[in-house]
């Protein structure tokens, strides 16, 4: 079974997303991509300014995700790939994750088990976790 397959349907159909187009789930291999380009990012500026240090770039990853995410929904990288971080069941549809949900949700990807752990709906445990997903701009 491929991770972003749900065996009764298509991608986030259990969540009630589209099947294709803006606001369906993003495909697996572009937000992997997303996280490749966000820890470039992260390490090019460590390199710049803190002698790639390891903590530095750690940090600069986390903070990132943790602003940018939860004030915008998007980091460089996932603008970039066009996908977007929402937070589901706000009862008006989608919604911005917020500070306190982007802040579990780095803290569960930064375990990277959960971001390993894709259930049928297409989503990892952090993105489970913070009652999350990533959709398609």
């Amino acid at each position: 079974m491929s991770p972003d397959r749900d065996d009764d349907g298509y991608p986030g159909d259990v969540l009630g997303l589209p099947a294709d187009g803006p606001g369906a789930m993003a495909p697996f291999g572009r937000r992997v991509l997303a996280l490749f380009i966000d820890w470039g990012i992260a390490s090019l500026i460590s390199l710049t300014f803190f002698s790639f240090n390891e903590l530095a770039t750690l940090g600069i990853f986390v903070l990132t995700h943790v602003v940018l995410v939860g004030l915008l929904g998007v980091t460089i990288g996932k603008r970039l790939v066009r996908t977007q971080v929402v937070r589901l069941g706000s009862g008006s549809g989608p919604a911005l994750p917020g500070l306190a949900w982007s802040s579990l949700r780095t803290a569960m990807l930064l375990l990277v088990l959960p971001v390993l752990l894709i259930s049928p709906d297409g989503r990892g445990a952090h993105d489970r976790i913070a009652g999350t997903v990533q959709v398609q701009m």
